[in-house]
C-alpha cells in the first residue's frame, strides 16, 4: 500500500489496434491468380495466441514472500522453468524505501530509550 492513498491501475496498458481503410489502390486493384506453392493464407492468430497464453499461465507460479527488513508481505510471479520473478508486488524499490524507513525508526527508537535511562541514572 502506497502512502499517497491513490488508486493505481492494476496491469499495463493495452494497445488497440488501428484499422486503416482500404486506399483507392487497393479497391482498384486487380484480383491474382497463384498457384499453391506461391500463395499465402492466413492463420488463425487467435487459436496461437490463446495456446501461448495457456502455456505462460501453466509456466507461472504466484508465491507470498514475507520480506522481514521492510517488515511487508511481498506477492510475486514466478516463472517455473527459469525462476524469474516475472511480477513482484510492492516493488523492490518500495521494499528498500521501508527497509530504510523502518531502520531509522528502529534506531531513532533505540536512542531515545538510552536517552532515558541515561537521564534516571
Amino acid at each position: 500500500m502506497g502512502t499517497d492513498f491513490s488508486i493505481k491501475p492494476v496491469g499495463g496498458p493495452v494497445a488497440a489496434p488501428v484499422v486503416q481503410p482500404a486506399g483507392p489502390a487497393a479497391n482498384d486493384a486487380v484480383a491474382t491468380q497463384l498457384p499453391p506453392s506461391k500463395s499465402v493464407t492466413a492463420t488463425d492468430i487467435s487459436t496461437r495466441v490463446r495456446n501461448d497464453l495457456q502455456t505462460s499461465r501453466d509456466t507461472l507460479s504466484r508465491q507470498v514472500v514475507v520480506d522481514r527488513d521492510a517488515a511487508s508481505v511481498v506477492y510475486q510471479v514466478v516463472d517455473s522453468r527459469t525462476s524469474i520473478v516475472v511480477k513482484q508486488f510492492p516493488e523492490e524499490a518500495m521494499l528498500r524505501r521501508r527497509a530504510y524507513f523502518r531502520t531509522l525508526d528502529l534506531m531513532n527508537a533505540e536512542r531515545g530509550a538510552s536517552a532515558a535511562t541515561d537521564r534516571h541514572a
